[in-house]
């Protein structure tokens, strides 16, 4: 009997697996294939097989690229933690009708480009821009602030953009919390903010865990926003982007490139094994 249904369940998967096939046509030409040519274009040149990750790793420029590189993304990804976590939270227990509403909202800036959106907080950051104007007229500042070509307009634009990659996440994770943990809880003394902190918390880990993910690797390619808003200073896209087409140093380009490949595969591994670790000490499901 057993043997009957491990035979039918094989069957099942091998069924399925056809299912597969479509997405695999799209992934081997168009992402595997690239991937691969890319990473063997970082390893061609005329000084040597690894001349240029000696360049990328010890060129000062292309240290401070990627140092910058990697803070904005920090950054991008621990304030859209901190806006998205509560935005989750209250769209969560808000009722199904309403809270689809929202989601709705969420998800209403992937209707629209990221070039025009990027134009839009051109306008809005802009000196005699609305935010400066508001500021202005309800006297919170004496002169206007300059918020383009630096960083902190290119950030704020970046977490609006990124924003949604957050708070679906979360939400999906929250969604599976079984409210009877936090009324447990409350019979057990514990105050509302010691419900949050110490069950509701921990049980919604795996969403914050997904979104900041998916946060920091997408915040490591933005182009756009960078280009338009972030003035002189450079991030690792732009430099690929200057080396490939400016400079026709498709080398360099690749072996950028293949840099922010691998710390994304390795990002995804640490998560991997976070999950795995954490589940196996009943820490996260």
């Amino acid at each position: 009997m057993g043997g009957h249904l491990e035979k039918r369940r094989s069957r099942g998967l091998n069924g399925h697996l056809w299912l597969l096939l479509p997405a695999a046509l799209l992934i081997l030409p168009f992402f595997v294939w690239p991937s691969v040519l890319i990473i063997g274009k970082s390893f061609s040149g005329d000084t040597g097989p690894f001349e240029q990750y000696r360049i990328v790793f010890a060129n000062p420029g292309i240290r401070t690229v990627l140092a910058y590189t990697f803070y904005v993304s920090a950054v991008v990804t621990g304030i859209t933690l901190v806006i998205g976590y509560p935005v989750a939270f209250v769209v969560t227990h808000l009722p199904k009708k309403i809270a689809a509403i929202c989601v709705a909202l969420i998800f209403l800036p992937f209707w629209v480009s990221t070039v025009i959106r990027t134009f839009a907080w051109m306008i809005i950051l802009a000196r005699k821009g609305p935010l400066n104007e508001s500021l202005l007229a309800i006297g919170i500042l004496s002169q206007p602030l300059r918020l383009l070509d630096n960083g902190v307009g290119m950030i704020l634009a970046m977490v609006y953009i990124q924003i949604p990659f957050m708070v679906i996440p979360l939400i999906n994770t929250m969604r599976t919390i079984d409210p009877s943990y936090m009324r447990a809880a409350a019979i057990l003394g514990a105050n509302p903010f010691s419900q949050i902190v110490r069950v509701y918390f921990p049980l919604s880990l795996p969403g914050a865990m997904v979104g900041s993910i998916l946060v920091f690797i997408s915040s490591l390619g933005f182009f756009v926003t960078p280009s338009l808003l972030g003035g002189s200073r450079t991030m690792l896209s732009i430099l690929i982007n200057q080396q490939a087409s400016r400079l026709l140093n498709w080398p360099l380009a690749s072996a950028l490139a293949t840099v922010a490949l691998v710390l994304t595969a390795a990002l995804f591994l640490i998560y991997k094994m976070v999950r795995r670790a954490a589940a196996t000490s009943g820490g996260i499901a």
